[in-house]
């Protein structure tokens, strides 16, 4: 089998690498790595039987238009980006299966990208034109557990665990930043509640903008949470919360 991956960043560099261990025929097209079986053009995925589009969301769309016109009506192509919604507006000439590893860092690019990523990851897939045996094998192979939804239930999802908590992070980051004995004297716990403030800026803005309903639904439920937490008994709540996070990590 021969697999395609456009775009080489942190997550199409941990699937091109992961796939080589595995002993497939990989290629990748990258603009700007260079190396063993990586190309600049779109022209060598027209015998690949899967490709990845591993771009930046605002430019996937532009790259599935093109594969239109290389790509054989047999070959799947799936995306990673965290929006479906807006990718599965139009019927493709061959089979599109979006998707989306849930796996990253807060890092980016090709030298942060390594084997294992997705090992015990969840993979989102929302076959809304079809699915295929094919890419539910290729997403085991990498270790991840695929997971079936609609474009419209995935989006509301990741705005509560992904994209808000993302802006949360970078809110608490401002919110402090002017304040120079909070940040003397900030360790462990400010640094995790952070993290994500380090996220990719341009993967960011593609979340922000593209998922703003969901992103403003999500900080509301947020604000009634905290409403909650605080106006009736804390101690059994967080007790709970604890247990039941306990269960998913």
């Amino acid at each position: 089998m021969k697999i395609g991956i456009i775009g080489l960043g942190l997550i199409g560099g941990s699937i091109f690498k992961d796939l080589k261990k595995l002993n497939y025929n990989v290629i990748g097209v990258s603009k700007s790595q260079i190396g063993e079986n990586i190309y600049d053009n779109y022209s060598v995925l027209k015998d690949c039987e899967i490709v990845f589009i591993c771009s930046a969301m605002n430019k996937t769309l532009s790259i599935l238009d093109e594969l239109e016109n290389i790509l054989s009506p047999q070959t799947i192509v799936t995306d990673v980006c965290s929006l479906k919604k807006f990718v599965c507006q139009k019927q493709r000439p061959y089979k599109f299966i979006p998707s989306h590893p849930m796996a990253g860092t807060e890092k980016k690019g090709y030298e942060n990208s390594f084997e294992g990523m997705f090992n015990g990851a969840k993979w989102v897939v929302t076959p809304v034109f079809g699915d295929d045996d094919r890419l539910i094998e290729i997403i085991k192979m990498l270790g991840a557990t695929p997971i079936v939804t609609t474009p419209e239930k995935h989006d509301e999802a990741v705005a509560l665990i992904s994209h808000m908590p993302m802006l949360i992070s970078q809110a608490i980051f401002k919110t402090a930043q002017n304040n120079e004995l909070a940040l003397n004297i900030a360790s462990s716990g400010f640094r995790d509640m952070t993290r994500l403030a380090m996220s990719n800026e341009e993967m960011a803005n593609d979340m922000i903008t593209m998922n703003s309903e969901n992103i403003q639904n999500a900080v509301l439920k947020l604000y009634k949470s905290i409403g909650d937490l605080t106006n009736s008994d804390y101690l059994e709540q967080i007790k709970e919360i604890k247990l039941n996070r306990q269960k998913m990590f």
